[in-house]
């Protein structure tokens, strides 16, 4: 946290940025993925293979060696998984189901220290200061630098989405619509007009309070459509569903091949 966060700059230049969620916990894929040049990778403690803040920084070096931008997905709005993310070195925070205004403000003075909020202080020894090679540039530049995202994604969290997206100290606004749409009563419909309908006025009221706005794709939103629509990071793919397509692709090929050449080997 005591570099410039590229995503962060990127976002206040008005760019768009895109990512990836990582759900394996495995540094070599973190590295392959960051390599590639998205913007961020989303390393997931809340899905994906339920490791811990310990076993998530051989990806955030992964990652951040790259030149992307690491951010980690904590299990539940809870102050002790986010200092423990906070001190590993995460540079943008996504706290997961955010119900009212007051787990919001609850998430965002978690990630503050005094008076702001109530963050544990351990600058001295911890990664995110370089284990206090860069302390005092940390003190001076982590609230600036660290992106905290706050998921909408179930019917409370709608309701009360104008004042969620006005709490300060939170910077992004990240709509979870398939959790959404099982909040709502339509599992794995996130395209459910009534899910649409949630869906936009969520995005109305970040706009309204100036937050940046991510999302995933849907069957029936694209990635282009997302940007078109003036969401400003979108998350396209996971590791996960990456390799799946990739192996799902070449079986088919391979089967294709194999039964062209009717199974027979030259002598």
């Amino acid at each position: 946290m005591f570099r410039p966060n590229a995503l962060k700059r990127r976002l206040e230049k008005g760019k768009k940025a895109f990512g990836v969620f990582l759900e394996l916990g495995h540094p070599p894929i973190a590295e392959i993925t960051a390599a590639a040049g998205y913007d961020c990778a989303l390393i997931d403690r809340e899905h994906g293979c339920q490791g811990d803040i310990a076993s998530a920084v051989p990806e955030m070096v992964a990652v951040q060696a790259h030149g992307a931008t690491a951010l980690l997905r904590v299990p539940a709005n809870d102050p002790v998984w986010i200092k423990l993310a906070l001190d590993a070195g995460v540079e943008g925070i996504m706290i997961p189901a955010i119900l009212d205004g007051a787990a919001a403000r609850r998430a965002a003075e978690s990630c503050r220290y005094p008076p702001k909020g109530f963050r544990g202080f351990a600058v001295p020894v911890v990664r995110g200061s370089g284990y206090g090679h860069h302390a005092e540039a940390y003190l001076r530049t982590v609230e600036r630098e660290l992106i905290v995202i706050g998921q909408i994604e179930t019917g409370s969290g709608v309701e009360a989405c104008e004042a969620i997206a006005g709490t300060d100290g939170i910077d992004m606004i990240f709509i979870g619509p398939y959790d959404l749409a099982a909040n709502l009563g339509y599992l794995g419909q996130p395209d459910h007009k009534e899910v649409v309908k949630a869906v936009a006025r969520v995005e109305k009221a970040a706009k309204k309070k100036r937050k940046w706005l991510g999302a995933i794709p849907t069957p029936g939103r694209s990635a282009a459509d997302l940007f078109n629509d003036g969401i400003d990071l979108v998350i396209t793919h996971c590791d996960v569903v990456m390799i799946r397509e990739a192996a799902r692709a070449d079986v088919a090929a391979m089967r294709k091949l194999t039964r062209r050449s009717g199974g027979k080997s030259r002598k």
